[in-house]
């Protein structure tokens, strides 16, 4: 089975383009070549490039043998951490709905 890019929204796109240069402003300010970062992160040098770019057809698990290699990886426990619309619902104790009845069939 080929592997198929997602569609992404473009904002959504801009955030993982954004992501993409955020890891190679890392690289380079610790003086790693594309090619030093992709052999210690255990992929190809075009991975690491997609990666950079933001290309969405990469896996999290390579973004994070990356940022591992960069010694970022802790940062990616900060995603999602500070949920304030999730801790609002939840101080609100609003109750979510429940599921819809099975479907039975006609007699």
């Amino acid at each position: 089975m080929a592997n198929k890019t997602p569609t992404l929204l473009p904002r959504i796109q801009r955030i993982l383009e954004e992501l993409g240069e955020n890891i190679r402003l890392a690289r380079l300010r610790r003086k790693l070549s594309t090619i030093q970062v992709a052999e210690r992160a255990g992929m190809g040098r075009t991975t690491l490039v997609k990666i950079e770019q933001g290309h969405p057809g990469v896996g999290v698990g390579q973004y994070l043998n990356v940022l591992k290699v960069l010694g970022l990886e802790k940062d990616f426990l900060l995603v999602a951490k500070d949920d304030e619309l999730g801790r609002k619902l939840q101080d609100a104790n609003l109750e979510t709905g429940k599921r819809a009845p099975k479907r039975t069939k006609p007699s």
